[in-house]
């Protein structure tokens, strides 16, 4: 393939995929990101995101507002023109080396049978390129290491890595920018703040950098400082909810944040969509006004002073001050008046949306919490007893008396799909055998994906696949078999072939599954995604 003739795949139908040669290679690497480049400065109505990866540009878009066909046309022309490739910015990193600040370096040197000090020789001694952000917002991928210290990942990944731990993992390193779990080799510690929400550039680094670490000793090292919440001031609002109890699992949630998965950063948002959208307009709000998303095994809540409240999407057998509250109806709700949950019914995840939004700070112009990635909400946490939620001014809107009821998901669901974006991994009998299984929804899924067991999918096993950019709704199988449906929360990036992807009309039905729920997967036309979508939308509709 040459490598200015990128081909164009589709990943579902609110994204399209432009990749270049199967390598990791600094020229395709600098060709990817100079075509995000040059998409990201196009006029181009209903752009949502535009990510470049080692060897591809993942670009989202609002399907209801670009015609797909018109969109490849744009970007197979920009893609394939010649572009000039300006030099990124070298950036110096200070590291300490060893000792509790890199626990693996001995394992390192021991595999590469050199010295602990030629381990550092070498790992300092390299420019490294940035070829992409990903994992943990912030995190970059550095390459390539010499191959000398190449040492694989650890076949036991730690629950817990340190926040500025340097690892290598094969021919890459990199910087953790949070404590997370992780399974690269900590060979050292640096104190630079290579992610901060407060900095116009949030990311340190940018793909197409160059960074040279430099051996310090600990005392040279900036001790850095925690990642702190951004955006504007908090409201001393004159109308709050007090969480009583928080239930397994209750977070702020609204359409998510667009714009920054070039940094790493999730989009995020509510899982069901429809029913969030339907409970801000039942109560006047704007559609994108931040809710509660409620999971399973709901909260206690105190609304402090006169407020209207809806709730829609899972039945949870909500009551206000014992009386029962139906779905989809606004209330009017007295100083004092408690909210509470009883048992599931159905569903899995129900909204909760007050006059005025849930008024917490924006983080890069969103509310949602990413719980992994310490963003949006209160700390970027789950609620927690005692928390007050401050809510804004409310609309002056009529309120919706119709209820809105969307499609519910009693046990289980069958979801329609698009083929790709790497369904090249796969023969038509893996297709088969994605669409005549009956999954379950394992109780090892949360907001990022839906680990599902029922039936392997086999995939080709004479490759590999280069990480690559991951979409809301794809199918990840990895060499297990056992897919991973990618939900809100999921990792900008990843490193399995997602075989097919869940159209977006059919996404809020996802949100709906619970572990134990049944998933089956139908694929389906274009068409027929945006003729849905299309009906989903005039729905909501009916509610402006």
């Amino acid at each position: 393939m040459n490598p200015h003739a990128p081909r164009i795949r589709d990943a579902g139908d609110s994204a399209l995929l432009i990749e270049w040669n199967e390598a990791i290679d600094p020229e395709i690497n600098a060709r990817a990101i100079a075509t995000a480049a040059a998409i990201r400065d196009a006029v181009i109505t209903g752009l949502r995101d535009v990510v470049s990866t080692y060897r591809s540009v993942a670009v989202f878009f609002d399907p209801l507002r670009v015609e797909p066909g018109e969109l490849r046309t744009v970007l197979a022309r920009l893609s394939s023109e010649p572009r000039h490739v300006g030099q990124g910015k070298t950036i110096d990193v200070p590291v300490t080396y060893g000792g509790e600040a890199g626990p693996d370096l001995a394992a390192v040197a021991e595999w590469a049978r050199l010295s602990t000090d030629a381990v550092i020789a070498s790992h300092a001694g390299t420019e490294y390129r940035v070829f992409m952000l990903g994992f943990l917002p912030g995190f970059a991928y550095l390459g390539p290491v010499d191959a000398a210290i190449a040492a694989p990942r650890r076949s036991t990944p730690r629950v817990r890595v340190p926040r500025g731990s340097v690892g290598i993992a094969g021919r890459f390193t990199g910087v953790y920018p949070r404590e997370s779990p992780g399974g690269w080799q900590l060979i050292g510690w640096s104190g630079v703040k290579v992610f901060d929400v407060t900095r116009t550039q949030p990311s340190l680094f940018a793909p197409g950098d160059v960074v040279r670490f430099r051996s310090v000793s600990a005392q040279q090292t900036s001790a850095g400082n925690d990642v702190r919440e951004a955006g504007e001031s908090r409201d001393r609002s004159t109308r709050t909810v007090t969480v009583l109890r928080a239930g397994l699992f209750t977070t702020i949630q609204d359409r998510g944040r667009w714009g920054q998965q070039a940094n790493g950063v999730p989009v995020s948002g509510a899982m069901d969509l429809v029913a969030h959208r339907a409970a801000n307009l039942i109560v006047g709000n704007r559609d994108d006004a931040a809710t509660l998303e409620v999971t399973v095994v709901g909260p206690e809540l105190r609304v402090e002073q006169e407020t209207r409240v809806a709730i829609t999407g899972a039945d949870l057998d909500a009551s206000v001050d014992g009386a029962t509250a139906p779905l989809g109806v606004a209330m009017r709700c007295r100083p004092g008046s408690v909210l509470r949950f009883g048992e599931r019914r159905w569903g899995a995840r129900a909204y909760v949306a007050f006059d005025g939004g849930v008024n917490v700070p924006l983080t890069f112009g969103s509310r949602a919490t990413h719980v992994g990635a310490a963003l949006g909400g209160i700390d970027g946490r789950a609620l927690v007893g005692g928390d007050r939620l401050p809510l804004g001014p409310p609309r002056d809107e009529a309120v919706k008396a119709s209820i809105v009821s969307p499609a519910t998901v009693r046990g289980g669901v069958r979801l329609r799909v698009l083929a790709g974006p790497q369904d090249d991994f796969f023969s038509e009998p893996a297709f088969e055998v994605l669409e005549r299984t009956r999954f379950v929804v394992t109780p090892q899924s949360n907001r990022m994906g839906y680990r599902l067991s029922g039936g392997n999918i086999p995939r080709a096993t004479d490759r590999e696949m280069i990480s690559d950019a991951t979409f809301v709704g794809a199918i990840q199988v990895p060499a297990s078999g056992e897919p991973i449906l990618l939900m809100s929360d999921r990792q900008t990036t990843g490193g399995y072939p997602q075989m097919a992807t869940v159209i977006t009309a059919d996404l809020p039905l996802a949100g709906q599954l619970a572990p134990g729920d049944w998933v089956e997967f139908a694929r389906c036309t274009r068409a027929e995604a945006i003729a849905a979508l299309r009906d989903q939308e005039a729905m909501l509709g009916g509610l402006t």
